[in-house]
């Protein structure tokens, strides 16, 4: 934890107009809580920071444990294309799903600043990891999306808790060129049972790294990453819904089981 404190810091000192924009996640919490039809909202703190989660059920019989879900750079925990299908449709095979709100600029910050976020990120999975422990999950597995993907990358590099046991990245963006440093030098770091699932028709960063990230984690020495190729899905998997979740539940299903009968 201090050692993400610290990084997190060096972030606003580094780009202190940029760090994460509190006030527009709390315009983006009251509309998602006007507008929520599946799941509960919650409030997580990490630190001073209070942000919200969306919670929601299994609707099966038995449960299988539960997912933690990371938007994309300037999105939310409902939003309506990756995080909305997984969250909303995977309680429906037995899941738990518990969606965060990461860090946010301000919606007009430039590219380049959005490096600033992945530190202040940690904090925020660690308090869903915890959340979900004091429910008695003991099954978890971390599903993210885009940047999202990259702060799962970040915090999984720094160590990984008892109780997470697998981890989804769909469209994971990373430069290519930087392997000793950044999201490659990270999953060069990570033994976990790892998918890495992009579309065909994804961005740039994502098709370019294919075969940098497929290196890092065999330096990594992990005989459990997966790439897989969705054909036809670009980066957000318009109207590949069905087949994402697909992809995510078989995965996981087989690489992480954990059913049990509900209580």
């Amino acid at each position: 934890m201090g050692k993400w404190l610290l990084l997190a810091l060096i972030g606003w000192v580094s780009f202190p107009l940029w760090a994460s924009d509190v006030m527009r996640e709390a315009r983006m919490a009251a509309e998602i809580r006007e507008a929520l039809l599946v799941g509960e909202p919650v409030m997580l703190s990490s630190g001073d920071t209070e942000f919200l989660a969306i919670f929601a059920e299994e609707t099966t019989d038995t449960s299988q444990g539960a997912a933690i879900i990371l938007h994309g750079r300037g999105a939310h925990p409902d939003w309506m294309e990756v995080i909305n299908p997984l969250r909303s449709q995977l309680p429906d095979y037995g899941w738990k799903t518990l969606s965060l709100q990461m860090p946010i600029a301000a919606a007009d910050a430039p590219d380049e600043h959005y490096a600033a976020l992945i530190p202040e990120a940690a904090p925020r999975i660690m308090a869903a990891v915890d959340y979900l422990k004091q429910q008695g999950v003991t099954n978890v597995v971390l599903i993210a999306h885009s940047l999202g993907a990259k702060m799962g990358v970040a915090y999984l590099a720094q160590g990984i808790p008892d109780e997470l046991k697998a981890f989804v990245a769909v469209g994971l963006p990373s430069d290519r060129k930087r392997t000793d440093q950044g999201t490659l030098a990270d999953l060069a770091k990570i033994k976990l049972p790892l998918l890495d699932l992009y579309g065909s028709r994804d961005i740039d960063a994502v098709l370019n790294s294919v075969k940098a990230r497929a290196a890092a984690a065999k330096r990594a020495e992990n005989g459990d990453y997966r790439q897989r190729e969705v054909e036809g899905a670009d980066h957000f998997f318009t109207g590949l819904d069905d087949a994402l979740v697909a992809q995510v539940r078989a995965w996981i299903g087989r690489v992480a089981p954990g059913e049990q009968v509900r209580q």
